[in-house]
């Protein structure tokens, strides 16, 4: 008897190979030096004086990231496009003399650069009136919502933070429907019908196992109640993990560059975001300027030179089909990193695994997991040895292993 597995969609898996996001979080906090508003800030103090889209959007690409999601509008309620909704927006401030498009900017800088593009729209909303009234608001949000649908060209992310909303009901059948109309190929997070989910917690790090299947989430940091997602949820639900560079702070804050994460503490995160299976979606938050700081941006890209440092050289390399799949080389070389992936176009197999390494003639034992998915990274050595494979132990039908390579970095464990 066979067992039916979950498999991604086509557009799943464009984006589970894109592994690394860059979220930036730029709003009216960032002039109040708050995390949260209060509905209630003067759109007056919008005013980023050297704003440049084109610098966040080179940030991302020089180091490697792939898509950028931008905060449309947080919890206050502030709007970084002229919405027709409501007059709490930038058309209201001194920006540009009201006539800037924050969103429309990014989206052009990042079109212009090869970077994918997506929104973040927080569903509360504590500047609206019509926010107590479930209808009221439920009308006023699928209108700012299909504003951002339809007016920033394709997107490949549709971000709804449950934060703030714990216990209140979204009409969901309908912003779901407005999402599948207008952006079918946009994946969407947590909330509603989810294409994919939050990993729950904000430390960058997924648990291990992380399997891409899933029937529930939780809604926020702020509550241990788990999500009721729409009926038709797919079954393939695979997770992203979010994390500001500098600590606890999503929104730029003057004089905190001492709350940066060093980079060591970057590493171990992308060891445990995309090593455990997942993307990684990494906050800077542009300053009052409407820039990137320099020191995160100088973070950003030693991360990124260390990744490509680490894996960009592999010793050896293969893909296979079966229980075992192997390298071998005449002369003994030394590695201390493995990278497996699965074809997880056809599933998530693997439910158990060995690697071992050949040293002088034998088979010697380095790790062991259960799952790999999109990618496992597993750190094991330093090695010498002239062989390395892996043993699958435990599967439903027949591994297929998209990828397996080693590398020396010379990080060791």
């Amino acid at each position: 008897m066979t067992t039916e597995l979950a498999k991604p969609t086509p557009a799943q898996l464009r984006w589970q190979d894109l592994e690394l996001g860059l979220f930036c979080h730029f709003g009216i906090n960032t002039f109040y030096d708050q995390e949260w508003g209060h509905g209630t800030e003067d759109p007056k103090r919008f005013h980023p004086t050297a704003f440049d889209a084109t610098q966040w959007v080179k940030a991302a690409k020089d180091a490697g990231f792939r898509y950028l999601i931008l905060t449309a509008k947080h919890h206050d309620g502030f709007c970084l496009w002229p919405t027709a909704t409501t007059d709490h927006s930038v058309k209201a401030s001194p920006w540009k003399d009201g006539r800037g498009d924050v969103v429309r900017e990014v989206a052009d800088a990042c079109a212009e650069a090869g970077i994918l593009f997506g929104i973040y729209l927080s569903p509360w909303d504590r500047h609206a009136s019509c926010y107590p009234d479930k209808e009221a608001y439920d009308e006023f949000y699928c209108r700012q919502l299909t504003e951002l649908l339809t007016g920033y060209g394709p997107l490949v992310e549709v971000w709804f933070d449950g934060a703030g909303s714990e216990g209140r009901e979204y009409d969901w059948g309908r912003i779901m429907s407005l999402v599948t109309k207008h952006q079918p190929e946009a994946m969407v997070f947590n909330l509603g019908r989810p294409t994919i989910r939050w990993v729950g917690n904000e430390d960058g790090v997924a648990p291990y196992p992380c399997w891409n299947t899933a029937e529930t989430a939780k809604v926020s940091m702020f509550t241990k109640d788990m999500l009721t997602w729409l009926p038709d949820t797919p079954g393939w639900v695979p997770a992203e993990c979010d994390v500001p560079i500098r600590e606890l702070h999503w929104f730029w804050h003057p004089d905190d560059e001492h709350s940066l994460k060093s980079l060591d503490r970057l590493i171990d995160i992308y060891y445990r975001s995309v090593g455990h299976g997942t993307n990684l979606l990494l906050n800077i938050s542009p300053d009052d300027r409407g820039l990137l700081p320099d020191p995160d941006v100088k973070r950003l890209l030693e991360l990124s030179g260390e990744m490509r440092r680490r894996f960009s050289n592999p010793i050896g390399e293969t893909s296979g089909t079966g229980e075992t799949v192997s390298l071998e080389w005449k002369q003994a070389e030394t590695f201390d990193h493995v990278v497996i992936m699965e074809e997880i176009a056809e599933g998530e197999r693997i439910r158990e695994y060995t690697l071992e390494a050949r040293v002088d003639g034998k088979w010697v034992r380095l790790a062991t997991g259960s799952a790999i998915g999109h990618k496992k990274i597993d750190r094991v050595g330093p090695v010498h040895a002239d062989g390395l494979r892996l043993r699958v132990m435990s599967s439903v039908g027949t591994p297929l292993i998209r990828r397996l390579g080693c590398y020396a970095t010379g990080s060791g464990r």
